[in-house]
């Protein structure tokens, strides 16, 4: 959330106050979620959190089973934050009813960037610690 909330201040000068009524949107459309009150924004907040935590796991299952992942975990880390992001702008997204815009490769830095800080990297380091993969030094 921390990501998102960066990335859209940044680009826009605001505090995205619904965003998580927007995250509802993808189920309910977006005109329905943006009129909605506590409820709208907690389901929101457990779609943002139930696609994390499936990312997550993924990495994590995969990370033993493909050596390349155990290279350098902030490459590997960053890659993934971009990976993801994209995986979630070019397919999830335009699987559900949410506006998708087209894609800009100066403004998809700003995401790329505060994703790979806040998600891609501590997820790296933390499947680099779990798996007991030593740096070289």
């Amino acid at each position: 959330m921390l990501s998102a909330f960066l990335t859209v201040y940044i680009k826009s000068g605001k505090f995205p106050l619904k965003m998580f009524h927007y995250l509802a949107g993808g189920a309910l459309g977006l005109d329905v979620s943006m009129k909605g009150g506590v409820a709208v924004a907690f389901l929101g907040l457990f779609f943002h959190y139930f696609i994390a935590i499936a990312f997550t796991l993924f990495f994590f299952l995969l990370f033993p089973r493909v050596k390349f992942l155990s290279f350098n975990k902030y490459l590997i880390g960053t890659l993934y934050a971009i990976f993801v992001n994209q995986v979630m702008d070019q397919v999830i997204l335009r699987l559900t009813p949410l506006p998708s815009g087209k894609f800009d490769l100066a403004n998809a830095y700003i995401g790329w960037i505060s994703f790979a800080v806040v998600f891609g990297i501590p997820i790296a380091w933390s499947a680099y610690k779990y798996y007991g993969v030593k740096e070289e030094a």
